[in-house]
């Protein structure tokens, strides 16, 4: 007899749209008591439905737990509608508002809630950091390699290590210091870190 397989599964076929309450609020409650203090029943009551419709839609926890932060990803920011301002620090400074700060902290208390999963199941890693760290990541790149192009930033300047820094430093400050990722951080990484890491200096 085979040993069945209990790993939760990545890539699985669900309309992730059917059920926003439910997981809005399996989110919410990540954020506020993370993946072990999380039941279902909290979700149920939270999002108003009986705990046997979350069951027959998820098997476990852990498989609604991933539902919901692939729905998070799915509220990812359009790319055809991010600032062009010309310049690196003007667009950088465009996307520091406060509507994207408060996402950018959810996230982070959803990834702050996930850290005692990801020690049992680290192949879900990946799916976590996509969905809280990838949208940035992607819009920095994009800054970037505008930057290059017009010849403000040098080409060999490397986008990749780059584009991450400030998710970095933003987690670090989240997680660990347990301080709160406000504009006046923000500012300072790309006025102090980003900016000068690419040849920029900032007029005082």
């Amino acid at each position: 007899m085979t040993q069945l397989d209990t790993t939760p599964k990545l890539g699985r076929k669900r309309d992730l749209t059917r059920d926003p309450e439910i997981l809005e609020a399996t989110l919410q409650i990540l954020a506020e008591t993370g993946y072990d203090g999380m039941t279902i029943d909290m979700v149920a009551t939270r999002a108003k439905a009986g705990k046997a419709t979350l069951y027959r839609r998820w098997a476990s926890k852990s498989e609604l737990v991933i539902d919901a932060v692939a729905c998070m990803k799915s509220a990812d920011i359009d790319f055809d509608a991010l600032p062009d301002t010309g310049t690196l620090r003007g667009d950088l400074l465009a996307m520091v508002k406060p509507h994207t700060i408060e996402e950018s902290a959810r996230k982070l208390q959803v990834m702050a809630g996930l850290v005692s999963m990801l020690s049992r199941h680290p192949e879900l890693a990946d799916a976590v950091r996509d969905a809280v760290m990838g949208p940035r990541v992607r819009i920095n790149r994009l800054f970037l390699q505008r930057a290059i192009d017009r010849g403000e930033i040098p080409a060999d300047v490397d986008i990749e290590l780059l584009s991450q820094v400030g998710g970095a430093m933003a987690t670090h400050r989240t997680l660990l210091l347990r301080k709160p990722v406000d504009r006046a951080f923000m500012l300072s990484v790309i006025d102090d870190v980003i900016l000068p890491a690419c040849g920029i200096r900032r007029e005082r």
